[in-house]
């Protein structure tokens, strides 16, 4: 992949993961759109990276994705790298939870139907443009799940199946996945050790996105899944603190 002047729309990217992608990406001199769901977090970016653009967006609500694929498909027709970063996870017992409905409901929104959904309306853009892929950002917790956190582990290894299968079907638009160790955000506070931060995922994810690495394991990650090949009980064990 080219590193250099393309447009890139971003969910997610006003901070973590999205923020340090979109900052790398306007650095190597490309143009940078950012869809996200606070419009408070969006000025704030605005501020920091004056150069990229901003679209208001909760991937949970289907006419704020239309309204993102219309602005895309208007402004935006040079569009040619889709990166999905966006994400929610929750922690919770099915068997406690008062809300597991409305929980589950927004993982599954946020985490997979948007990513498709997405995917689905503007391919027809990237098809139309050089150097065009999408960029899917799963979890580790797709391939081996936490007891915790049920609803996001299946929306992730959903959207690996899922990018791995879009992946077969594309010829012109390359599908690549991240697969993230845990990583130092908002999302992650009180959970977890050996987090890095989002800025070391960036440089792992750069250096195989460059060389059309489509499985981009990020850290500990290649670890466990060499793991989960020879002894998958015990990357279970490894994942939810008993091994």
């Amino acid at each position: 992949m080219k590193l250099h002047n393309n447009t890139i729309l971003i969910t997610g990217g006003t901070s973590g993961i999205g923020l340090a992608m979109a900052k790398r990406f306007a650095a190597l001199n490309n143009k940078v759109i950012i869809a996200a769901r606070s419009e408070h977090k969006l000025i704030a970016v605005k501020e920091l990276l004056p150069e990229a653009d901003t679209i208001q967006c909760d991937l949970a609500k289907p006419a704020d994705i239309d309204k993102l694929v219309h602005t895309v498909e208007q402004q935006y027709p040079q569009l040619n790298i889709l990166i999905n970063n966006a994400g929610v996870q929750y922690n919770y017992d099915f068997l406690t939870e008062p809300d597991v409905h409305q929980k589950a409901v927004h993982e599954i929104e946020t985490n997979l139907t948007a990513p498709i959904k997405l995917i689905a309306h503007l391919l027809p853009v990237l098809e139309q443009n050089d150097n065009a892929a999408i960029v899917n950002v799963s979890s580790s917790l797709g391939m081996v799940p936490k007891a915790n956190a049920p609803v996001y582990c299946g929306t992730k290894a959903g959207l690996h199946i899922f990018t791995k299968a879009l992946r077969y079907q594309l010829n012109h638009t390359k599908v690549f996945e991240v697969v993230p160790a845990l990583v130092d955000t908002a999302m992650t506070q009180g959970r977890g050790t050996g987090k890095i931060s989002p800025d070391r995922l960036v440089d792992e994810f750069i250096r195989g996105f460059e060389r059309d690495k489509y499985e981009i394991n990020i850290g500990k990650v290649k670890l466990l899944r060499m793991i989960q090949r020879i002894a998958p009980a015990l990357a279970d064990k490894i994942i939810n603190g008993k091994g």
